[in-house]
This record gives C-alpha cells, sequence and structure tokens, in this order.
C-alpha cells in the first residue's frame, strides 16, 4: 500500500522494495561524512570575530578628530602620553558612559571590554590631580588676584567657588536615596573654584547629591588651607555658603549705592565659575546623559574630565 501511495519512492532488489537512500553505496556515505566532520574541526561552531583597529589619530582630519571627541589631537596625544606607562600591562592595547556603545563599536570593542578599559584609564589619569589641579601659590596666586581685579576691580580675590551636580546611575548600596538631589535625579554634587580665566584651581567629587554646598565647603581641605592663613585671599560664592572673612557672598537685602555696587561686583566676577561648568560640560556630553559608572568609577572620571579640561584650557 504504502508503495501504490508514493509509486516513486521506492525500488525493488529481487521481490522486496528499497528505500533509495539504502540503495545508495555505504563507502561513498562513510567518505562524505568525514568530510564533514574534517570541516567541523577547521571551522569551530562559534568562530570569534577580530575587527580591524582603527588609528582615529591616523583617519581623521584635526577638524574631523576635534568635532567627534572634542579635543584637539595635540591634547589627545598628551593624555595618551600621560598615562601611557601606566596602562602598557593591559593585555589589549584599546583604551561606559553616554555613547559608551558608540564608541564601543566604531573601535571595534564589546561593551564589558570598554567598561574595563574605561576604568583603567580614568583613575590612570585622575592619579595626576595633584600636576593639573593646584591652587596656585607665590607670584602665580598675585597674577589671580589682578586678573580677577580686572574683572570688576574686587581686590583680593583667588578664586570663584560653585557647585554642580553630575547626574549618576542609582548607585545601589544602603540609602541610594541619599543620592537623590533636589531636582529628583541620583548625582554626585561636585565642589568646584574657578580662576579669572576659568580653569579648574580645587574639585571636591564625593559627596551625595542631597549634601547642601555649605556642608561641602565646611568639611573640604581647602577651607581648612584658608582659615590657617595658608592661602592668602578671598574667595566669592553665592548665598548657599557661609559668609566669612575668606568667603564673600552678595547681600540679600542692598539698600544703598555701595551695597548695589558690591553685589553687582560680586556677581560679574564670581560669574567665571558658572562660565566654566557651562564649557566643561559642553566638551564632556557625558555630563548630560549621566554617567553609568560604579560609583567610584565614576568619582574618578570626573576628577580625570576635569584634568583634561585644564590641559585644554592651557593649550
Amino acid at each position: 500500500m504504502v508503495e501504490a501511495a508514493y509509486p516513486g519512492l521506492y525500488c525493488y532488489s529481487g521481490s522486496a522494495p528499497v528505500h533509495p537512500f539504502f540503495s545508495m553505496d555505504l563507502i561513498d556515505i562513510n567518505e562524505e561524512l568525514k568530510e564533514v566532520a574534517e570541516v567541523e574541526m577547521v571551522i569551530p561552531r562559534n568562530p570569534k570575530v577580530y575587527l580591524v583597529k582603527r588609528n582615529p589619530f591616523e583617519i581623521y582630519t584635526d577638524m574631523q578628530f576635534k568635532r567627534k571627541y572634542r579635543l584637539s589631537k595635540g591634547v589627545a596625544q598628551f593624555v595618551v602620553n600621560l598615562i601611557r606607562n601606566e596602562i602598557l600591562h593591559v593585555n589589549n592595547n584599546r583604551a561606559k558612559g553616554a555613547y559608551g556603545d558608540d564608541i564601543a563599536e566604531h573601535h571595534g570593542l564589546s561593551q564589558p571590554t570598554l567598561s574595563v578599559i574605561v576604568k583603567r584609564v580614568v583613575e590612570a589619569i585622575a592619579g595626576h590631580r595633584e600636576e593639573f589641579i593646584k591652587f596656585p601659590e607665590n607670584e602665580e596666586l598675585n597674577t589671580v588676584k589682578t586678573e580677577f581685579y580686572n574683572i570688576a576691580r574686587c581686590p583680593a580675590i583667588v578664586g570663584a567657588i560653585d557647585g554642580t551636580h553630575v547626574k549618576i546611575k542609582c548607585p545601589g548600596g544602603e540609602n541610594p536615596d541619599l543620592f537623590i538631589n533636589r531636582k529628583g535625579y541620583y548625582s554626585l554634587n561636585v565642589q568646584v573654584v574657578s580662576d579669572a580665566k576659568g580653569k579648574i584651581l580645587d574639585i571636591v567629587a564625593r559627596w551625595r547629591g542631597s549634601t547642601h554646598d555649605s556642608r561641602i565647603w565646611n568639611e573640604c581641605l581647602l577651607k581648612r588651607r584658608f582659615a590657617t592663613g595658608e592661602i592668602n585671599g578671598i574667595l566669592l560664592g553665592d548665598n548657599g555658603y557661609p559668609c566669612s572673612r575668606y568667603l564673600l557672598t552678595p547681600l540679600l537685602h542692598s539698600t544703598t549705592d555701595s551695597e548695589n555696587r558690591y553685589n553687582r561686583a560680586h556677581i560679574s566676577t564670581r560669574n567665571v565659575v558658572e562660565r566654566l561648568f557651562g564649557k566643561w560640560k559642553n566638551m564632556f556630553r557625558c555630563f548630560f546623559n549621566g554617567l553609568h559608572m560604579k560609583l567610584e568609577t565614576t568619582k574618578a572620571a570626573i576628577v580625570a574630565v576635569a584634568i583634561i579640561y585644564n590641559i585644554y584650557m592651557t593649550e
């Protein structure tokens, strides 16, 4: 009945029907199976794919490089040379953030590999903090005072201080809600002191977003240096800071001409730190989308981009 229903399926050897498969030469079948096995031995089931590494210093013009990385080739090469010896022991020479996926894809990296490399790189750069973020001394300090005085004739000013919030992912752990700032997102409240040209003289990047500016200032090393007279000069801050002999804030209720002139001069002079924040964050777009790394890596990354910013400012 079967062969009647499927007349082309069977052939006959003697009186018994034989399926065509069984009529084939078994030697040929064995040879084919052997060939398949040999191919499987040569080509693994999940072969690794190695993408071609691209050197941005070579493939981009100066303008294209700066548009893509927001740094000149000179600044980028300086930073690479700065940390070269500290990261040479990394197995692959391919150095997450807001654009981590794009960067990984562009340079032929997996996202986990990029995350590991970013951690090593930002920690290496942050290790050079004392070389590039420091308060001036002696004649350099006098130069800073003169530059501030030339803005709005405020004497003895050595810096403008303010805080800015850097968006981060939920840090986890105990009491993560303490990192939520008054605007409702997770952040670190970063204290920065600027000179008259917008260079970062001091940075504190370890406080939770809910922490008030005044507490960060009261517990930082820089305040102790001013209080003991180690730094001879005055800082300008907004009304989030306590007014003292070395930190002046605006008058809340100015009535006389002299008080109004003081407030105007104060605002004009302190504005340099606001411009610093704008320029700094525009240079590093990760500030706008947030830093999606572990908390300690995030703190190192903030210091690292502050160092790169200062290098850029002195270019």
